[in-house]
Protein backbone atom coordinates (compact mmCIF):
# COMPACT_ATOMS: atom_id res chain seq x y z
CA UNK A 1 0.00 0.00 0.00
CA UNK A 2 1.25 3.47 -0.90
CA UNK A 3 0.80 6.18 1.73
CA UNK A 4 1.20 9.88 1.10
CA UNK A 5 2.41 11.48 4.34
CA UNK A 6 1.05 15.03 4.37
CA UNK A 7 2.00 17.56 6.99
CA UNK A 8 4.05 20.60 7.84
CA UNK A 9 7.71 19.92 7.17
CA UNK A 10 9.34 23.24 7.77
CA UNK A 11 11.20 22.64 11.03
CA UNK A 12 13.71 19.95 11.99
CA UNK A 13 11.26 18.76 14.66
CA UNK A 14 8.41 18.28 12.18
CA UNK A 15 10.67 16.44 9.75
CA UNK A 16 12.11 14.22 12.48
CA UNK A 17 8.64 13.24 13.71
CA UNK A 18 7.48 12.48 10.16
CA UNK A 19 10.67 10.49 9.47
CA UNK A 20 10.18 8.41 12.63
CA UNK A 21 6.57 7.62 11.73
CA UNK A 22 7.44 6.87 8.10
CA UNK A 23 10.16 4.44 9.19
CA UNK A 24 7.70 2.48 11.31
CA UNK A 25 5.24 2.29 8.40
CA UNK A 26 7.98 1.21 6.01
CA UNK A 27 9.21 -1.41 8.47
CA UNK A 28 5.67 -2.84 8.40
CA UNK A 29 5.83 -3.19 4.61
CA UNK A 30 4.10 -0.01 3.51
CA UNK A 31 5.45 2.35 0.87
CA UNK A 32 5.52 5.94 2.14
CA UNK A 33 5.96 9.12 0.13
CA UNK A 34 7.40 11.89 2.30
CA UNK A 35 7.59 15.23 0.45
CA UNK A 36 10.72 16.48 2.22
CA UNK A 37 12.66 13.42 1.05
CA UNK A 38 12.57 14.41 -2.61
CA UNK A 39 15.63 16.16 -4.04
CA UNK A 40 14.84 19.77 -4.85
CA UNK A 41 16.05 21.67 -7.89
CA UNK A 42 17.74 25.05 -7.58
CA UNK A 43 15.70 27.14 -7.70
CA UNK A 44 12.63 25.41 -6.30
CA UNK A 45 9.50 26.46 -8.17
CA UNK A 46 5.80 26.15 -7.35
CA UNK A 47 5.40 24.17 -10.58
CA UNK A 48 7.96 21.59 -9.46
CA UNK A 49 6.41 21.13 -6.01
CA UNK A 50 2.89 20.90 -7.41
CA UNK A 51 3.89 18.44 -10.14
CA UNK A 52 5.76 16.04 -7.84
CA UNK A 53 3.43 16.23 -4.86
CA UNK A 54 0.14 16.10 -6.77
CA UNK A 55 1.29 13.02 -8.71
CA UNK A 56 2.26 11.36 -5.43
CA UNK A 57 -1.08 12.23 -3.80
CA UNK A 58 -3.03 10.89 -6.78
CA UNK A 59 -0.90 7.73 -6.88
CA UNK A 60 -1.36 6.96 -3.19
CA UNK A 61 -3.75 4.41 -1.72
CA UNK A 62 -4.10 6.35 1.54
CA UNK A 63 -3.12 9.65 3.12
CA UNK A 64 -1.72 10.14 6.59
CA UNK A 65 -2.13 13.84 7.39
CA UNK A 66 -0.39 15.49 10.31
CA UNK A 67 -2.85 18.13 11.54
CA UNK A 68 -0.69 19.70 14.26
CA UNK A 69 -0.25 23.43 14.78
CA UNK A 70 -2.49 26.36 15.60
CA UNK A 71 -4.22 25.66 12.30
CA UNK A 72 -3.95 22.90 9.71
CA UNK A 73 -1.09 23.58 7.30
CA UNK A 74 -2.52 24.93 4.04
CA UNK A 75 -0.54 22.51 1.86
CA UNK A 76 -1.74 19.60 4.00
CA UNK A 77 -5.35 20.76 3.66
CA UNK A 78 -4.92 20.92 -0.10
CA UNK A 79 -3.44 17.41 -0.24
CA UNK A 80 -6.35 16.09 1.83
CA UNK A 81 -8.85 17.69 -0.55
CA UNK A 82 -7.13 16.37 -3.68
CA UNK A 83 -7.06 12.84 -2.29
CA UNK A 84 -10.67 13.01 -1.03
CA UNK A 85 -11.81 13.99 -4.52
CA UNK A 86 -9.76 11.20 -6.08
CA UNK A 87 -11.45 8.71 -3.73
CA UNK A 88 -14.82 9.67 -5.23
CA UNK A 89 -13.61 8.44 -8.63
CA UNK A 90 -11.32 5.58 -7.62
CA UNK A 91 -12.95 3.15 -5.22
CA UNK A 92 -9.65 1.29 -4.71
CA UNK A 93 -8.40 4.16 -2.52
CA UNK A 94 -8.41 3.26 1.17
CA UNK A 95 -8.88 6.56 3.03
CA UNK A 96 -7.42 9.39 5.05
CA UNK A 97 -6.11 9.34 8.60
CA UNK A 98 -5.72 12.70 10.34
CA UNK A 99 -3.13 12.65 13.11
CA UNK A 100 -3.25 15.27 15.87
CA UNK A 101 -0.53 15.17 18.51
CA UNK A 102 -0.53 18.88 19.32
CA UNK A 103 -1.68 19.42 22.91
CA UNK A 104 -2.99 22.86 21.95
CA UNK A 105 -5.58 21.07 19.85
CA UNK A 106 -6.15 18.00 22.02
CA UNK A 107 -6.26 19.67 25.44
CA UNK A 108 -6.72 23.41 25.20
CA UNK A 109 -9.09 23.48 22.26
CA UNK A 110 -10.82 20.19 22.94
CA UNK A 111 -10.29 18.13 19.81
CA UNK A 112 -13.50 16.27 20.59
CA UNK A 113 -15.73 19.13 19.42
CA UNK A 114 -13.51 20.09 16.51
CA UNK A 115 -12.00 23.28 17.90
CA UNK A 116 -8.50 23.88 16.65
CA UNK A 117 -9.06 21.99 13.41
CA UNK A 118 -10.91 23.70 10.59
CA UNK A 119 -14.27 21.93 10.51
CA UNK A 120 -14.31 21.65 6.72
CA UNK A 121 -10.90 19.93 6.76
CA UNK A 122 -11.93 17.70 9.63
CA UNK A 123 -15.18 16.80 7.86
CA UNK A 124 -13.23 15.90 4.73
CA UNK A 125 -10.89 13.61 6.69
CA UNK A 126 -13.70 11.97 8.65
CA UNK A 127 -15.75 11.42 5.48
CA UNK A 128 -12.86 9.28 4.23
CA UNK A 129 -11.41 7.93 7.47
CA UNK A 130 -10.72 9.17 10.97
CA UNK A 131 -8.93 11.76 13.09
CA UNK A 132 -6.81 10.22 15.85
CA UNK A 133 -4.67 11.68 18.61
CA UNK A 134 -1.64 9.38 18.55
CA UNK A 135 0.52 7.63 16.00
CA UNK A 136 -0.25 4.14 17.34
CA UNK A 137 -3.93 4.65 16.48
CA UNK A 138 -3.02 5.94 13.01
CA UNK A 139 -0.66 2.99 12.50
CA UNK A 140 -3.41 0.52 13.46
CA UNK A 141 -5.81 1.95 10.85
CA UNK A 142 -3.18 2.07 8.12
CA UNK A 143 -1.97 -1.46 8.90
CA UNK A 144 -5.55 -2.72 8.69
CA UNK A 145 -5.98 -1.09 5.28
CA UNK A 146 -2.61 -2.50 4.20
CA UNK A 147 -3.58 -6.01 5.26
CA UNK A 148 -6.92 -5.87 3.40
CA UNK A 149 -5.14 -6.06 0.02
Amino acid sequence: MKIYFAGPLFTPYERTFIDTCAKRLRDAGMEVFVPHEIPLPDPVTPEFIFDVDSKAVLGADAVLALLDGPMVDDGTANEIGIFWNEMRHDKSKKGIVGLVTDTRVIRDRNMIDGKGINLFVRGCVEDAGAVVDNFDAAFTILKQWHDEK
